[in-house]
Protein backbone atom coordinates (compact mmCIF):
# COMPACT_ATOMS: atom_id res chain seq x y z
CA UNK A 1 0.00 0.00 0.00
CA UNK A 2 1.12 3.61 -1.17
CA UNK A 3 1.60 6.54 1.32
CA UNK A 4 -1.15 8.08 -0.29
CA UNK A 5 -3.44 4.76 -0.49
CA UNK A 6 -2.42 4.60 3.42
CA UNK A 7 -3.98 8.42 3.78
CA UNK A 8 -6.88 8.06 2.18
CA UNK A 9 -7.45 4.90 4.27
CA UNK A 10 -6.95 7.17 7.50
CA UNK A 11 -9.09 9.96 5.72
CA UNK A 12 -12.16 7.70 5.34
CA UNK A 13 -11.71 5.68 8.56
CA UNK A 14 -12.37 9.59 10.04
CA UNK A 15 -15.30 9.72 7.78
CA UNK A 16 -16.64 6.65 9.36
CA UNK A 17 -16.08 7.55 13.10
CA UNK A 18 -18.32 10.99 12.26
CA UNK A 19 -21.26 8.54 10.68
CA UNK A 20 -24.56 10.39 11.31
CA UNK A 21 -27.66 8.05 10.69
CA UNK A 22 -30.06 11.10 11.56
CA UNK A 23 -28.42 13.41 9.30
CA UNK A 24 -28.21 10.50 6.92
CA UNK A 25 -32.46 10.21 6.68
CA UNK A 26 -32.29 13.62 6.36
CA UNK A 27 -29.89 13.66 3.13
CA UNK A 28 -32.20 10.51 1.66
CA UNK A 29 -35.54 13.02 1.96
CA UNK A 30 -33.64 15.81 0.27
CA UNK A 31 -33.26 13.56 -2.73
CA UNK A 32 -29.24 12.84 -2.04
CA UNK A 33 -28.14 9.14 -2.76
CA UNK A 34 -27.06 8.20 0.56
CA UNK A 35 -26.14 4.16 -0.92
CA UNK A 36 -22.02 4.91 0.12
CA UNK A 37 -23.11 7.58 2.66
CA UNK A 38 -21.79 8.71 6.14
CA UNK A 39 -24.26 11.51 6.52
CA UNK A 40 -21.84 14.15 7.20
CA UNK A 41 -22.74 17.98 6.19
CA UNK A 42 -20.82 19.63 4.41
CA UNK A 43 -19.48 22.37 6.77
CA UNK A 44 -17.51 20.09 8.84
CA UNK A 45 -16.30 18.49 5.51
CA UNK A 46 -15.16 21.72 4.11
CA UNK A 47 -13.19 22.22 7.69
CA UNK A 48 -11.53 19.26 7.22
CA UNK A 49 -10.47 20.22 3.61
CA UNK A 50 -8.76 23.27 4.58
CA UNK A 51 -6.82 21.21 6.98
CA UNK A 52 -5.82 18.58 4.55
CA UNK A 53 -5.12 21.26 2.04
CA UNK A 54 -4.76 20.26 -1.55
CA UNK A 55 -3.05 17.31 -3.81
CA UNK A 56 -4.48 15.91 -6.85
CA UNK A 57 -3.01 12.17 -6.76
CA UNK A 58 -5.19 12.23 -2.98
CA UNK A 59 -8.01 13.52 -4.51
CA UNK A 60 -7.97 10.91 -7.11
CA UNK A 61 -8.21 8.38 -4.42
CA UNK A 62 -10.78 9.46 -2.63
CA UNK A 63 -12.81 9.47 -5.40
CA UNK A 64 -11.75 6.26 -6.57
CA UNK A 65 -13.57 4.90 -3.24
CA UNK A 66 -16.90 5.48 -3.82
CA UNK A 67 -17.83 7.08 -0.92
CA UNK A 68 -19.91 10.03 -1.32
CA UNK A 69 -18.09 12.24 1.35
CA UNK A 70 -14.52 11.24 0.39
CA UNK A 71 -15.63 12.21 -3.31
CA UNK A 72 -17.00 15.70 -1.71
CA UNK A 73 -13.17 15.47 -0.25
CA UNK A 74 -11.48 14.98 -3.75
CA UNK A 75 -13.79 18.30 -4.96
CA UNK A 76 -12.62 20.54 -2.09
CA UNK A 77 -8.94 19.34 -2.43
CA UNK A 78 -8.30 18.70 -6.05
CA UNK A 79 -6.05 21.24 -7.63
CA UNK A 80 -7.84 22.43 -10.65
CA UNK A 81 -4.62 23.36 -12.64
CA UNK A 82 -4.30 19.35 -12.71
CA UNK A 83 -7.34 18.20 -13.72
CA UNK A 84 -7.80 16.77 -17.00
CA UNK A 85 -10.77 16.70 -19.80
CA UNK A 86 -10.52 12.58 -19.10
CA UNK A 87 -10.94 12.98 -15.43
CA UNK A 88 -13.76 15.37 -15.71
CA UNK A 89 -15.65 13.11 -17.98
CA UNK A 90 -15.02 10.29 -16.09
CA UNK A 91 -16.10 11.78 -12.77
CA UNK A 92 -19.35 12.95 -14.66
CA UNK A 93 -19.65 9.58 -15.59
CA UNK A 94 -20.06 8.58 -11.81
CA UNK A 95 -22.47 11.13 -10.81
CA UNK A 96 -25.26 9.55 -9.11
CA UNK A 97 -26.75 12.56 -6.48
CA UNK A 98 -27.51 16.35 -7.09
CA UNK A 99 -25.29 17.42 -4.37
CA UNK A 100 -22.27 15.47 -6.15
CA UNK A 101 -22.54 16.81 -8.91
CA UNK A 102 -23.68 20.54 -8.13
CA UNK A 103 -20.42 21.12 -5.77
CA UNK A 104 -18.13 19.55 -7.93
CA UNK A 105 -19.10 21.33 -10.79
CA UNK A 106 -18.84 24.96 -8.81
CA UNK A 107 -15.98 24.40 -6.81
CA UNK A 108 -13.83 22.39 -9.44
CA UNK A 109 -14.70 21.97 -12.44
CA UNK A 110 -15.70 25.52 -13.20
CA UNK A 111 -11.59 26.50 -12.27
CA UNK A 112 -10.31 24.35 -15.55
CA UNK A 113 -9.67 25.83 -18.87
CA UNK A 114 -12.56 23.21 -20.05
CA UNK A 115 -15.89 24.62 -18.39
CA UNK A 116 -17.05 25.97 -21.51
CA UNK A 117 -16.68 23.22 -23.35
CA UNK A 118 -18.09 20.58 -21.23
CA UNK A 119 -21.07 22.82 -20.75
CA UNK A 120 -21.22 22.21 -24.48
CA UNK A 121 -20.78 18.79 -24.66
CA UNK A 122 -22.28 17.43 -21.66
CA UNK A 123 -25.82 19.60 -22.56
CA UNK A 124 -26.67 16.91 -25.32
CA UNK A 125 -25.60 14.06 -23.26
CA UNK A 126 -28.89 11.39 -22.09
CA UNK A 127 -27.04 10.59 -18.67
CA UNK A 128 -29.06 12.39 -16.13
CA UNK A 129 -27.01 13.58 -13.98
CA UNK A 130 -24.25 14.42 -16.67
CA UNK A 131 -26.46 16.33 -18.58
CA UNK A 132 -27.47 18.04 -14.90
CA UNK A 133 -23.53 19.19 -14.71
CA UNK A 134 -23.78 21.29 -18.04
CA UNK A 135 -26.44 23.41 -16.46
CA UNK A 136 -24.93 23.53 -13.18
CA UNK A 137 -21.61 24.51 -14.67
CA UNK A 138 -23.52 27.07 -16.79
CA UNK A 139 -25.20 28.53 -13.14
CA UNK A 140 -21.92 28.09 -11.04
CA UNK A 141 -20.35 30.52 -13.93
CA UNK A 142 -22.66 33.23 -14.90
CA UNK A 143 -22.19 34.07 -11.28
CA UNK A 144 -17.99 33.25 -10.53
CA UNK A 145 -16.71 33.72 -13.79
CA UNK A 146 -14.44 36.84 -14.60
CA UNK A 147 -13.86 36.05 -18.26
CA UNK A 148 -16.67 35.40 -19.89
CA UNK A 149 -18.46 38.21 -21.66
CA UNK A 150 -22.43 38.49 -22.24
CA UNK A 151 -21.64 37.01 -25.99
CA UNK A 152 -20.03 33.45 -24.67
CA UNK A 153 -23.60 33.21 -22.25
CA UNK A 154 -25.93 34.35 -24.97
CA UNK A 155 -24.11 31.46 -27.45
CA UNK A 156 -24.90 28.99 -24.63
CA UNK A 157 -28.54 30.17 -24.23
CA UNK A 158 -29.34 27.87 -26.56
CA UNK A 159 -28.47 24.98 -24.96
CA UNK A 160 -31.41 26.14 -21.94
CA UNK A 161 -33.91 26.42 -24.60
CA UNK A 162 -32.87 22.74 -26.08
CA UNK A 163 -32.99 21.33 -22.76
CA UNK A 164 -36.24 22.63 -21.26
CA UNK A 165 -37.84 19.86 -22.59
CA UNK A 166 -36.41 17.53 -20.83
CA UNK A 167 -38.82 16.06 -17.48
CA UNK A 168 -36.56 14.67 -15.42
CA UNK A 169 -36.33 16.53 -12.04
CA UNK A 170 -32.79 17.03 -11.66
CA UNK A 171 -32.25 18.08 -15.55
CA UNK A 172 -34.64 20.75 -15.66
CA UNK A 173 -34.26 22.28 -11.93
CA UNK A 174 -30.29 22.74 -13.14
CA UNK A 175 -31.60 24.20 -16.52
CA UNK A 176 -33.46 26.79 -14.94
CA UNK A 177 -31.14 27.39 -12.22
CA UNK A 178 -28.38 28.77 -15.30
CA UNK A 179 -31.57 30.33 -16.58
CA UNK A 180 -31.67 32.72 -13.46
CA UNK A 181 -28.58 33.50 -12.79
CA UNK A 182 -27.50 34.26 -16.44
CA UNK A 183 -30.37 36.34 -16.14
CA UNK A 184 -28.76 38.10 -12.85
CA UNK A 185 -25.75 38.61 -14.12
CA UNK A 186 -26.35 42.16 -15.74
CA UNK A 187 -28.94 44.23 -17.31
CA UNK A 188 -28.15 43.01 -20.89
CA UNK A 189 -28.61 39.33 -20.30
CA UNK A 190 -31.08 40.03 -17.66
CA UNK A 191 -33.19 40.70 -20.46
CA UNK A 192 -31.92 37.73 -22.80
CA UNK A 193 -33.07 35.38 -20.15
CA UNK A 194 -36.25 37.16 -20.06
CA UNK A 195 -37.18 37.15 -23.70
CA UNK A 196 -36.07 33.34 -23.65
CA UNK A 197 -38.34 32.53 -20.65
CA UNK A 198 -41.09 34.05 -22.24
CA UNK A 199 -40.41 31.78 -25.48
CA UNK A 200 -40.52 28.68 -23.43
CA UNK A 201 -43.76 29.95 -21.26
CA UNK A 202 -45.41 29.48 -24.66
CA UNK A 203 -44.29 25.59 -25.21
CA UNK A 204 -46.32 22.50 -25.09
CA UNK A 205 -44.31 20.73 -22.32
CA UNK A 206 -44.49 20.64 -18.15
CA UNK A 207 -40.94 21.02 -18.16
CA UNK A 208 -40.36 24.59 -20.30
CA UNK A 209 -43.20 26.21 -18.57
CA UNK A 210 -42.45 25.34 -15.32
CA UNK A 211 -39.11 27.16 -15.87
CA UNK A 212 -40.54 29.67 -17.10
CA UNK A 213 -42.47 30.24 -14.79
CA UNK A 214 -39.94 30.45 -11.93
CA UNK A 215 -37.68 31.99 -13.61
CA UNK A 216 -39.72 34.95 -14.63
CA UNK A 217 -41.08 34.75 -10.99
CA UNK A 218 -37.34 36.04 -10.13
CA UNK A 219 -36.40 38.40 -12.82
CA UNK A 220 -39.49 40.03 -12.65
CA UNK A 221 -38.52 40.44 -9.07
CA UNK A 222 -37.71 44.06 -7.92
CA UNK A 223 -35.59 43.04 -5.61
CA UNK A 224 -34.12 41.19 -8.04
CA UNK A 225 -33.78 44.02 -10.71
CA UNK A 226 -32.23 46.01 -8.02
CA UNK A 227 -29.55 44.36 -6.83
CA UNK A 228 -28.37 43.70 -10.19
CA UNK A 229 -28.69 47.52 -10.55
CA UNK A 230 -26.51 47.63 -7.88
CA UNK A 231 -23.73 45.41 -9.18
CA UNK A 232 -24.02 47.06 -12.33
CA UNK A 233 -23.52 50.52 -10.82
CA UNK A 234 -20.45 48.98 -9.03
CA UNK A 235 -18.73 47.41 -11.29
CA UNK A 236 -18.83 51.07 -13.30
CA UNK A 237 -17.60 52.55 -10.43
CA UNK A 238 -14.30 50.36 -10.52
CA UNK A 239 -13.73 50.41 -14.03
CA UNK A 240 -14.15 54.66 -13.88
CA UNK A 241 -10.30 56.05 -14.59
CA UNK A 242 -8.82 53.39 -15.31
CA UNK A 243 -6.95 53.76 -18.72
CA UNK A 244 -6.12 51.44 -21.37
CA UNK A 245 -2.46 50.97 -21.76
CA UNK A 246 -0.78 52.86 -24.87
CA UNK A 247 -0.08 50.92 -27.75
CA UNK A 248 3.62 49.68 -28.59
CA UNK A 249 5.22 52.31 -30.74
CA UNK A 250 5.59 50.34 -34.82
CA UNK A 251 9.43 52.27 -34.58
Amino acid sequence: MTANEREVVAIIDELRSQANEVNRSGMARYGINTERAFGMSIPPLRAMGKLLGRNHDRALTLWESGWHEARLLAVFTDEPSKVTEAQMDAWALDFNSWDITDQCCSNLFIHTPYAVEKVRQWAVREEEFVRRAAFAMLAALAVHSRTLVDGDFRTLLPLIAAAAEDERNFVKKAVNWALRQIGKRNLALHADAIALAEELAQRASRSSRWIARDALRELHNQGTIERIQVKEAKHRKENTGKRTPPRASNA
